[in-house]
C-alpha cells in the first residue's frame, strides 16, 4: 500500500478521497489554487501545495505542475478525483513516465472510451447493445441532418468528447436541426476543444440507469445499478440505488453488459457504464443501450457504497497498489435502498442559474451522509462547480429511504446564498417519483410546480423580525418605557417585496406583532419562544440578512429606511451579467430592433454557457461589451433605447 498520495482535485471529492486514504494510514497531499488557499480540502490534507491561479487552466489543469508537486512531496501516486484531469490520457502517460502510479484506469482504456463515437463501435464489437444513431467521421452539416432524417425525429445531438450535458441538444423538428447543431458545436468547442458531434435516436420515455463496475485490468465485477433519471438541463439532481422497478433478469443483463464493457478495454479501477433505457413498457432486458463509459469515480458513488457496504475509494487504492479485486461477483449483494441529492448554490427561479456568495451558515442533520467541500465562512466561487454538498441517506426500503431524504433536506440549513434545497424537497414529495415512475423528462414536465416558491408565513416573518430587533434575549425590564409597553417597527425585504411589521412588547416573555391585518403572538415559556403556539424555528443572522430555517430556509433582508433603492424594481433597458464570467459572443448591434426573448449575448460562467435575452421589445442603443471580455456580476452589457 502507498504511504503518501497526492489528490489532483478540489472540493468534496478531494475531501472524500482523503477520508478513506487517511483511515488506511495513507498521508494525503492537497493541491490548491489562489481561490482555494483556505479551502476545506487544504485544511484536511497532511500537506498542501499551491499550484497557480484561480482559473482551472492556471491550476487544476496544469498536469506538469501537479506531477512536480507529487515528486517534490514524495507522493507515490496521484488520485485524480473526477473532472479536471481525471479522464485525460496524456496526463496518465505523464504520471507514469514520472515514475508515479495513476489511481485509475490506463491511458489506453481512457482513450478507447473518451470519444463517444469510437466507444460505441467498440461496444458493438464487445456485444454491448448500442442506441441507434450516427457515430461517423463525416461532420458535414448536411450529412448530419440527413442522418437525423434517417434515424427519425426526435434526435439528440451530442458532443463526441462531451459530458455533463455540455454540447448536447434535443431536436424535435428537421427545421430546428441547423441552429441546434451550431449551438451544440459552439458549446463543445468551448468545453472540450473538440466540436465533433454524433446524432442519436431520442427515446420517448428514457431512464438513465448506470452500472458501477470495478476492474483489476483483466477481470471486472459490477456493483449493481444506479438510477440517475431525475435530471435538469441534462445534469443529474437526485440519484438512487437500486433502480426502482428493476427485475432480476434485467439487472443480470445490464450487469453482464457492464462487465463486458469493462473487460473489453482491460479496465482497472472504478468506472461507470451508462445506459439509456426505454421505460415506455416497463423495464425490459431488450430495451437498454450503451451511452458512454465514465472512466473515473462518479459523483453519485455514495449510493452504491450505501447499498453494498463497499468503500470504493479504498478499493481504488488497493487495486492501484497491485492488490486483486477485494470481492468476487457472488460476494456482492444489495442491502436496502439509498438516495443522493445534489445541493447546489443556484437560483432555481432563474432557470437554475449558478450562484456565488459567502456561505454564512451550513449545517446538516444527523442521520445523513453529507459529502461537502465547503464550510460556513467559505465562498462559493465563480471559478468552479457551485456544489455545496451531496446529501446521502439509506434505508431498508425505498419508501423509508425517500422519507429519510425528505427529513434530511428539511433539516439542512444553508445561509448566505440561494440554493436548490426547496426544489430537492419538492422532488421528494412528487407523487410520480415516490411511486418509482421516473424518467428523464419528469422534471421538465412538472417544472412549474417543482420550482414554485413557497410564500413565507406571517409567523416566519415574525421569527426574522424578532432577531432583527434583538428581541430574543430580553431583560426583565424590556418592553416598558415610562410604564408603557414598548412599540417597535421594522421593515423586512423578501424577493424584492418590502413588508412592514409592528410589535407591542408587553413584557420580557410576550410580544404582539402586526403584519398588515394579521396578528401574531410570540410568547416565551421555560426559556423557549413559541410563535402562535408553535416552536420558533432556528435562525441565522449575517449582517443585514436573516435566514429562518423553515420551509427549506427563508431569507430576509433588514431594510434601512434611509437607504431604500427606488429603482429596485429592475431596469428592462439594460441587459446585465448575472454573475462574473467571460463574454463568449455578442449578437446585438447598435440600432438593431430586437424582440423580447431575443438572444443578445452569451456569457460563460460556472463551466456553462448562459444566453442573455432581451427583456422587452426595443431598439439597441449601445453595446457595452465585446466577445472575450471578462465581466463582473451586474456589469451592463447591452442597453436598449428608452421607451
Amino acid at each position: 500500500m502507498f504511504n503518501k498520495i497526492l489528490i489532483s482535485n478540489r472540493g468534496e471529492i478531494a475531501c472524500r478521497v482523503m477520508e478513506s486514504a487517511q483511515k488506511m494510514g495513507v498521508s494525503c497531499v492537497a493541491v490548491y489554487s489562489d481561490a482555494d488557499a483556505s479551502a476545506k480540502h487544504v485544511q484536511m490534507a497532511d500537506e498542501a501545495v499551491h499550484i497557480g491561479g484561480a482559473a482551472p487552466a492556471d491550476s487544476y489543469l496544469k498536469g506538469d505542475v501537479i506531477i512536480q508537486a507529487a515528486l517534490d512531496t514524495g507522493a507515490q501516486a496521484i488520485h485524480p478525483g473526477y473532472g479536471f484531469l481525471s479522464e485525460n490520457p496524456d496526463f496518465v502517460d505523464a504520471v507514469e513516465a514520472a515514475g508515479l502510479t495513476f489511481i485509475g484506469p490506463s491511458a489506453d482504456a481512457i482513450r478507447k472510451m473518451g470519444l463517444k463515437d469510437a466507444a460505441k463501435v467498440l461496444m458493438e464489437q464487445a456485444g454491448v447493445p448500442v442506441v441507434p444513431g450516427y457515430h461517423g467521421d463525416n461532420q458535414d452539416p448536411e450529412h448530419l441532418a440527413g442522418a437525423a432524417d434517417t434515424i427519425g425525429y426526435p434526435v439528440l445531438i451530442k458532443a463526441v468528447a462531451g459530458g455533463g450535458g455540455k454540447g448536447m441538444r434535443l431536436v424535435e423538428r428537421p427545421e430546428d436541426f441547423a441552429a441546434a447543431l451550431d449551438s451544440a458545436r459552439g458549446e463543445a468547442r468551448t468545453a472540450f476543444g473538440n466540436d465533433a458531434v454524433l446524432v442519436e435516436k431520442f427515446v420517448s420515455k428514457p431512464r438513465h440507469i448506470e452500472i458501477q463496475v470495478f476492474g483489476d485490468g483483466t477481470h471486472a465485477v459490477h456493483l449493481f445499478e444506479r438510477d440517475c433519471s431525475l435530471q435538469r438541463r441534462h445534469q443529474k439532481v437526485i440519484e438512487e440505488a437500486p433502480a426502482p422497478g428493476m427485475t432480476a433478469e434485467m439487472r443480470e443483463a445490464m450487469g453482464h453488459a457492464g462487465v463486458r464493457a469493462a473487460e473489453a478495454i482491460g479496465y482497472k479501477g472504478a468506472g461507470t457504464v451508462e445506459f439509456i433505457v426505454d421505460a415506455s413498457d416497463g423495464l425490459r432486458p431488450d430495451r437498454f443501450w450503451f451511452m458512454e463509459m465514465n472512466t473515473r469515480l462518479q459523483v453519485e458513488h455514495p449510493v452504491t457504497e450505501a447499498i453494498t457496504g463497499v468503500d470504493l475509494v479504498e478499493w481504488q487504492l488497493r487495486v492501484a497498489a497491485g492488490e486483486t479485486l477485494p470481492k468476487r461477483q457472488e460476494e456482492l449483494s444489495i442491502i436496502g435502498h439509498a438516495f443522493e441529492a445534489r445541493l447546489y448554490a443556484e437560483d432555481v427561479s432563474k432557470g437554475f442559474l449558478p450562484a456565488t456568495g459567502l456561505l454564512t451558515h451550513l449545517q446538516f442533520p444527523e442521520g445523513c451522509r453529507a459529502d461537502s467541500g465547503v464550510r460556513a465562512g467559505d465562498t462559493i466561487s465563480p471559478w468552479y462547480d457551485p456544489m455545496i454538498s451531496k446529501v446521502v441517506v439509506h434505508g431498508p426500503t425505498r419508501a423509508i429511504a425517500l422519507e429519510t431524504l425528505h427529513r434530511a433536506l428539511r433539516g439542512t440549513e444553508v445561509g448566505g446564498t440561494v440554493t436548490n434545497l426547496a426544489f430537492l424537497g419538492a422532488l421528494t414529495r412528487h407523487q410520480g417519483f415516490a411511486s418509482g415512475d421516473v424518467d428523464t423528462g419528469l422534471i421538465g414536465r412538472d417544472i412549474d410546480v417543482l420550482v414554485k416558491e413557497a410564500e413565507a408565513a406571517p409567523t416566519t416573518f415574525v421569527a426574522a423580525a424578532m432577531h432583527a430587533l434583538a428581541l430574543i434575549e430580553t431583560a426583565g425590564e424590556t418592553g416598558f418605557t415610562l410604564w408603557a409597553p414598548l412599540h417597535r417597527a421594522v421593515q423586512l425585504m423578501r424577493g424584492g417585496e418590502v413588508v412592514d411589521l409592528d410589535v407591542q412588547v408587553e413584557g420580557p416573555d410576550r410580544q404582539v406583532w402586526q403584519i398588515a391585518e394579521t396578528t401574531v403572538v410570540a410568547q416565551r415559556q421555560d426559556g423557549r419562544w413559541s410563535i402562535n403556539g408553535q416552536p420558533m424555528p432556528r435562525v441565522a443572522i449575517a449582517g443585514a440578512e436573516i435566514t429562518v430555517f423553515e420551509g427549506y430556509g427563508q431569507a430576509f433582508e433588514i431594510v434601512d429606511p434611509l437607504d431604500r433603492d427606488s429603482g429596485a424594481a429592475g431596469d428592462t433597458n439594460v441587459v446585465e451579467a448575472p454573475m462574473p464570467g467571460l463574454v463568449k459572443a455578442v449578437f446585438a448591434v447598435g440600432g438593431q430592433a430586437v424582440m423580447e426573448g431575443d438572444r443578445l449575448a452569451i456569457l460563460e460562467a460556472m463551466k456553462m454557457e448562459h444566453s442573455l435575452l432581451a427583456a422587452r421589445d426595443g431598439v439597441v442603443a449601445e453595446v457595452l461589451t465585446e466577445a472575450g471580455a471578462q465581466v463582473e456580476a451586474g456589469a451592463a452589457l447591452v442597453r436598449l433605447e428608452e421607451e
